[in-house]
């Protein structure tokens, strides 16, 4: 076996299951890679941290004046500063619906997902946890980062909601907007509507590409989402 495989076949041993689907106790530790805002990968597995939510890839955010900047790269650069190449530990709260280990993940001594909301480069994700919703408040008062000027961004589950609508709306399959696309060395890779290759990403399906309806499908099918790294 070789040392890759193996070092990935020990990232996905640490979990310690209780009963079917019930995580018990788990530790993912290991060298981090940055894949966007609030999502890295350790070895095989994919994490997305716990109770943040940052801009998309693409996304932008607006200013009071009218004007927009980049939040989407400011996060994604500022997760990679803290954890890429990085030996960092995170303790898994939840496995979401695309296999994701929803994690609050550790730097230096530092829980990542606060410091992005503390330093107004993502929300404090109160669908799923009120965790740093105080660190939220405080960057908003402070005026840091999505909340500079007293600005009020449009948040990105409002983001992939919108994108979503429109691209479903325009999709040849009703209602099933992901691009299934095979890259020209084989690779089956899928785009959600808020890919920022979503618009470049043509589907033929004499070559076998496809739509799907939702990123479970693909998923299911073999197929892997766009890297935005």
């Amino acid at each position: 076996m070789n040392p890759k495989t193996l070092r990935n076949l020990l990232v996905c041993a640490v979990f310690v299951v209780s009963a079917p689907g019930q995580l018990l106790a788990a530790t993912v530790t290991g060298t981090a890679h940055v894949i966007d805002g609030d999502t890295i990968a350790i070895g095989a597995a994919r994490i997305r941290l716990h109770g943040v939510d940052a801009p998309e890839t693409g996304q932008r955010c607006e200013l009071t004046d009218g004007r927009s900047w980049r939040c989407d790269e400011a996060a994604t650069d500022a997760l990679a500063a803290m954890t890429e190449g990085r030996q960092i530990s995170c303790d898994v709260r939840d496995v979401d619906a695309y296999g994701r280990l929803v994690s609050v993940c550790h730097a230096g001594g530092l829980d990542v997902g606060q410091v992005l909301v503390e330093d107004g480069l993502a929300w404090a994700f109160v669908r799923y946890s009120e965790d740093y919703l105080s660190a939220e408040t405080a960057a908003q008062a402070a005026g840091l980062g999505i909340w500079r000027g007293g600005a009020r961004p449009t948040t990105p589950w409002d983001y992939r909601a919108d994108r979503w609508e429109r691209a479903a709306a325009e999709s040849p399959r009703a209602g099933c907007p992901i691009k299934g696309n095979i890259s020209q060395d084989g690779e089956q890779i899928y785009h959600t509507p808020w890919s920022p290759w979503y618009g470049r990403t043509q589907i033929n399906e004499n070559k076998g590409e496809r739509w799907f309806c939702d990123e479970n499908q693909a998923a299911a099918a073999g197929w892997r989402p766009a890297r935005t790294r």
